[in-house]
C-alpha cells in the first residue's frame, strides 16, 4: 500500500540518540534513534551504526516491519526473525541502519496478525487471509520510513530486502535506491507456504523449491501462480490460497537450523 507523506512528514527530525550494544550483532556499538514529528503516531525506531569506510557507496538500510512473534519469540512460521538477526548482523560488520517499523502483521496489528494465523491453518494464504477478516493484503506504507531517512540525512541507500513494493515506495518518496541487496532465505518446513505466498503474490525475490519438505511444499504451492500482463505478480492476482505453513508435527525447535541461502 503506498500513501502519501503527509504534512509532517518532510519536518520530522530526530528526537534522541541513545548508545546501546547490541548483543545479537557481537556487541557491536550503535545508537537507537527516536524522532519528532513523523506522519503517523507509531513508535518507530532506527538503529543506526556509523560506516565502517567513507566514500561515495550509499549506506546499507534495512527497513523490518515489526513481527513479535517472530522477532522475540523465534516462531518458524515465517522468517522475520532470521531477516531481523542477519541486518543487525550486516550493519554490525558496515555500518548502516535497521528502521524497525512498527508494522505488525503487514499493518493490521498483533491479535488481528494472530486471527489469520487461524485462517491459514485452515489452508488459507497469508494474503487472502488478511482479505478475508476485512483488511487489506498489505497495509504498510513506507512515508514514515523515507520521513526517519531523510531525518538522519540518508536520502541515497542501498535496501537490504525482496520486497519491490519497499523499493518503489521509497523511491515514489524521494529516496534513491542505488541498490537492491537480497536477504538470505530462512525455509523451514513451517514457513514453505509463507514464503510462496511472498513469491507469488507480491513478488518477492526468494529462490524456492529445492529444500527437502519444506522444497516440496513451496514447490506445491507455488504451482499456478498467475501473473499479470507485465509478467509480475501482483498481492490480488492469486485467490486460491496455499497454505501458510506445512502441517503435522511442530518444528519451533528448528528455527536455528533454517536455510541461508543466498537470493
Amino acid at each position: 500500500m503506498s500513501g502519501g507523506l503527509g504534512d509532517g512528514a518532510a519536518n520530522a527530525t530526530v528526537r534522541a540518540r541513545v548508545p546501546v550494544t547490541l548483543e545479537r550483532a557481537h556487541r557491536q556499538r550503535a545508537e537507537l534513534v527516536t524522532f519528532h514529528g513523523l506522519p503517523d503516531a507509531g513508535e518507530h525506531l532506527a538503529c543506526l551504526v556509523p560506516p565502517s569506510s567513507t566514500g561515495s557507496t550509499a549506506p546499507l538500510v534495512r527497513l523490518h516491519s515489526e513481527c513479535l512473534t517472530g522477532d522475540v519469540f523465534g516462531s518458524t512460521r515465517c522468517d522475520c526473525g532470521p531477516q531481523l538477526d542477519e541486518a543487525l548482523r550486516r550493519i554490525a560488520e558496515q555500518g548502516g541502519a535497521v528502521l524497525y517499523l512498527r508494522q505488525e502483521g503487514r499493518g493490521i496489528g498483533l491479535y488481528n496478525k494472530l486471527d489469520t494465523y487461524l485462517l491459514q491453518n485452515r489452508h488459507t494464504d497469508t494474503f487472502e487471509a488478511n482479505r478475508l477478516i476485512g483488511r487489506g493484503a498489505d497495509e504498510r506504507d513506507y512515508g514514515t520510513a523515507a520521513a526517519m531517512l531523510r531525518a538522519l540525512g540518508l536520502d541515497r541507500v542501498q535496501l537490504l530486502t525482496n520486497n519491490p513494493d519497499k523499493i518503489r515506495q521509497l523511491r515514489d518518496h524521494g529516496i534513491e535506491v542505488t541498490a537492491a541487496v537480497p536477504t538470505q532465505l530462512y525455509l523451514t518446513d513451517d514457513n514453505a507456504g509463507y514464503l510462496a505466498a511472498k513469491a507469488r503474490s507480491a513478488g518477492h525475490t526468494l529462490a524456492l523449491g529445492t529444500h527437502g519438505a519444506a522444497g516440496e511444499a513451496t514447490r506445491e504451492a507455488t504451482r499456478g501462480a498467475t501473473h499479470d500482463a507485465a509478467g509480475e505478480t501482483t498481492p490480488d492476482a492469486t485467490h486460491g490460497a496455499a497454505p501458510d505453513a506445512t502441517h503435522g508435527a511442530a518444528h519451533e525447535a528448528t528455527h536455528g537450523a533454517a536455510h541461508g541461502v543466498r537470493t
